[in-house]
Order: structure tokens, then sequence, then C-alpha cells
């Protein structure tokens, strides 16, 4: 059973809005009644807030969603709301109802392209189209569910192992911790920037200005499509700073191929920083790049992933070469994938 995230993982990965990582109830087996006595202490407290403090094992907004579901009674009178208030000595009960959130940690036989796998940890190659952990609109066949399908000690880890990101459509290597000690050495190496990872990234338009350049810009929700990020006034909207180091390997007058090193990890960082140089990539809708035949998703690749063993200390390298949507997009255009040297 999957557990919750411990307290300080969370800055590990630069999440987008999601569901409660809440512990599943068996979908299979009669639902848990809790029934619960309201302390003098919660008098006049909010159902929902109450609850949260009676039921601890589980989150404010999975409580609401199962008041949402009818599950919850207050004095056995259904239809409560959360902001309803409560009285001390009244009874509330609870249903724990499985919700779509719960489910979706379970195990599902998926295949995996696992480059590197030991103990500890484990490095994959992630296609584009997959999802890497549930969320609204994919409750199911996401990375984690492949994980927990994979290796039942998944289970024993938060989030299954899973450290950072690629969005859903963003292929490459991805590492992945298979303990729960790995993943607190892992995030401690990701928050200090000790975990390098380079793209390849293929954007519209012949390329301007030096060919290394170091873009440091920060991002947060566009204030004018808050399904978007982009580069935003810090003093004015909220966001964080970033940093990619971009240094181009090929290129004519309609396109050209970059090689990018974060040095942060934000929501859509280098397709945010690639659209903001007036280069959106190949295929990037959300920020305005145009598709090409045979490549139906934003053009970047994670190439590169190197780190220090964070249990060994063994210095580790990974290459993945461009998958073959990307490879005929290059083909295209004419343009030469020879691998760059890390030294962004």
């Amino acid at each position: 059973m999957t557990q919750p995230p411990a307290a300080g993982l969370s800055g590990a990965i630069e999440d987008e809005a999601e569901g409660p990582w809440e512990q599943a109830p068996d979908a299979d087996a009669p639902p848990e009644v809790r029934e619960i006595t309201v302390p003098a202490g919660l008098h006049q407290q909010r159902l929902d807030k109450a609850l949260a403090q009676l039921v601890p094992e589980f989150s404010r907004s999975y409580l609401q969603q199962l008041m949402a579901l009818g599950a919850v009674r207050l004095q056995q009178r259904a239809g409560v709301k959360p902001a309803q208030k409560v009285h001390a000595g009244e009874l509330v009960s609870v249903e724990m109802r499985p919700t779509l959130q719960s489910q979706a940690f379970r195990p599902e036989q998926l295949p995996l392209d696992v480059v590197y796998e030991d103990e500890h940890l484990l490095v994959v190659n992630k296609p584009a189209g997959l999802v890497v952990h549930p969320a609204a609109g994919h409750w199911s066949g996401t990375l984690l569910n492949a994980l927990l399908g994979r290796d039942a000690r998944a289970a024993q880890v938060p989030r299954a192992g899973i450290v950072h990101r690629l969005d859903k459509d963003t292929s490459g290597l991805m590492v992945v911790a298979r303990s729960r000690a790995a993943m607190d050495a892992l995030v401690r190496l990701i928050a200090a920037r000790e975990v390098s990872r380079h793209y390849l990234a293929l954007g519209w338009g012949a390329w301007s200005g030096p060919r290394e350049r170091r873009v440091e810009a920060p991002i947060g929700r566009d204030p004018r499509n808050r399904l978007r990020m982009a580069v935003v006034d810090l003093a004015q909207h909220p966001g964080k700073p970033a940093r990619t180091d971009l240094r181009l390997l090929d290129g004519n007058a309609e396109a050209c191929l970059v090689h990018c090193a974060l040095h942060t990890g934000r929501t859509h960082q280098i397709r945010v920083h690639m659209a903001s140089l007036r280069h959106p990539l190949v295929a990037d809708a959300l920020y305005g790049g145009a598709p090409v035949s045979g490549l139906l998703r934003q053009a970047l690749h994670a190439w590169r992933l190197a780190f220090v063993h964070p249990m060994t200390g063994q210095a580790l390298e990974f290459f993945t070469p461009p998958p073959a949507d990307l490879h005929q997009a290059l083909a295209i255009w004419g343009l030469d994938y020879n691998a760059p040297s890390p030294r962004c």
C-alpha cells in the first residue's frame, strides 16, 4: 500500500495540480465505517477541518470528496457540507469509500525501458505519451502504476520512488528510487542541484544571438492563461527563479536543434524559456509551436542524466538517443544529431 509523501519531499518534484497521495482502500472489500464523537476542543469547527484532525491519516481534500459522495453523516444526517459547523458530542460517521485518486495507486503490468537497475534505484527511458503519475484525467496507465506492477517494494516508497518528472509528451531519462533511504538521498541531490539533466530541443526559426546563452528568467502561471506557464515579473506575479543553459547544435533558416541544461526544475521550464526566445518547440501547441509530419508532441527529449550514486558514491552517467519521431523531424530539415559534450 502506497505511503503518503513524507514531509520535505515536496521540493523534489515541480508538481502541477494533482489529487492527494492517499492510501488506497481495497475496492473489493466492504467499506470501513468510522464513528467518531466530536470532542469539546473541536466545538464550532468546520466539519472538514474537524474531520482532518479526527481522521489524520487522510487529507482534508480527500474527506471533502467523501462528503460529496454522501459518505459522511452528522448525527445520522446525510448531505452534509464541508463548511457546516460541528458541536461537541455530535456523532460523525465516515464511510471510507475509495475515490478515483485512492484507487489510482494500483500495480499495472506495463512495459518499461529500464536503462539501469540496482537494489537502490532505477533509471528508465520514458516514452512520449506516458504520464509520470496519476492526476486528473490520468488515473491509470502511468509510470507510477508500472513501477508498482514491476516491484512490490515500490509500494513502500512515497510516490513509488518518483523524485522528478517529465511532461507526458517529453521522452527520455528519469531516475527512480527503490528504497526510502535512496529516495531521501536523491531528493537532497536534486535540491542541491547535483543531478545533471540535459535535453535535446528542436525549436522553430533560425537561431539568433550567440551559440551559447544562459536564460535566467522566473517562471509562474501565465496570468492571461492559467493552463500555461510563462516568464513572469516577480514584482507583479507569483513565480520561481529558473535557469536554463542553451547551446546551438545545428540549425538552418527554419529550425534549430538546441542542447539544454537544467539548473532548476520548473514546470515546462525549457518549453517556456525557448518560447520566450521566439523559438517555441516544434509541435508544442501550448506555447505556439506548429507540428511537422510525424511529430505530434513537443520536440523535447531528456537525453543525458548524470549524478553520483546516493548510496554507493559511484559516478553514473546515462545517454539515450532521440526516439524515432524526433529523429524523423530532424531528418526533415537535415539537422545532424552529434552527441553534444555536456559543457553547459
